[in-house]
């Protein structure tokens, strides 16, 4: 199952692992998208299913509707940004709503409904933004994204007995639509500036980060837990 698949990240996770022969559960809202996704998959049997993570009954309803799963991707997520400055309420608990407490209650709900039996793997994508580096702006976003890292290692330690497996993807800047959304408020000067920020050269495609998620829901890394794998063209080393 991957939420926030009709876009971004979570899309290109949903094609990769297809690909790979994997059934895909797909989870978004926007029931177009989702259609055009699930029409690129390879293989058979795949499903979707328009729903707001950050709404509990509708959540209820689909962990009732699913059979087991062996592997989970959190991809969903938004971002706003925002000096601390004028951060807003409403913005901070949107932003946590959609980026934090969704995942986890999504997950919680699977595991007390006996949706995941042992060797599954759950994998929350992340940030390298508010675990390893902090950008102007991304206050919110970094928090949201940082809880949810270390959420998932508490995850790890509790249902590691279960062989249950949690691990995060943190990555550095991916080329989706919310980062096209974002350079537009940004000068292509900057852009550049920020590129050479990264030893690679340039920013990631979601190819990257959905690689990192065949490994992870995969047999080979079936003693891996706990970890945080990191995807950022060397940011982090920089």
């Amino acid at each position: 199952m991957v939420t926030g698949a009709s876009s971004g990240i979570g899309k290109q996770v949903a094609i990769s692992i297809a690909k790979q022969g994997a059934r895909v559960i797909l989870i978004g809202r926007n029931v177009q998208r989702l259609q055009a996704v699930q029409e690129q998959l390879e293989g058979t049997g795949h499903a979707f299913y328009s729903v707001d993570i950050t709404d509990t009954n509708a959540l209820n309803n689909t962990v009732a509707g699913l059979d087991t799963l062996h592997g989970v991707v959190h991809a969903a997520g938004i971002l706003a940004l925002a000096p601390v400055k004028i951060l807003s309420q409403v913005q901070l608990e949107e932003i946590t709503r959609t980026n934090y407490f969704a995942p986890v209650h999504f997950t919680q709900l699977l595991l007390n409904a006996k949706k995941l039996p042992a060797g599954a793997s759950i994998v929350f994508i992340t940030s390298v933004n508010g675990i390893f580096t902090a950008v102007k702006g991304f206050g919110a976003y970094a928090g949201s994204k940082a809880a949810l890292n270390s959420m998932a290692k508490v995850m790890a330690l509790e249902y590691a007995a279960r062989k249950i497996r949690f691990n995060t993807i943190t990555p550095g800047m991916i080329k989706t639509e919310m980062y096209q959304e974002m350079v537009q408020t940004l000068s292509r000067e900057s852009i550049e500036q920020d590129k050479k920020k990264y030893p690679l050269g340039d920013y990631g495609e979601p190819e990257d980060v959905a690689n990192a998620a065949i490994y992870l829901l995969s047999d080979a890394s079936k003693w891996v837990t706990g970890t945080s794998l990191i995807v950022d063209g060397g940011l982090t080393i920089a």
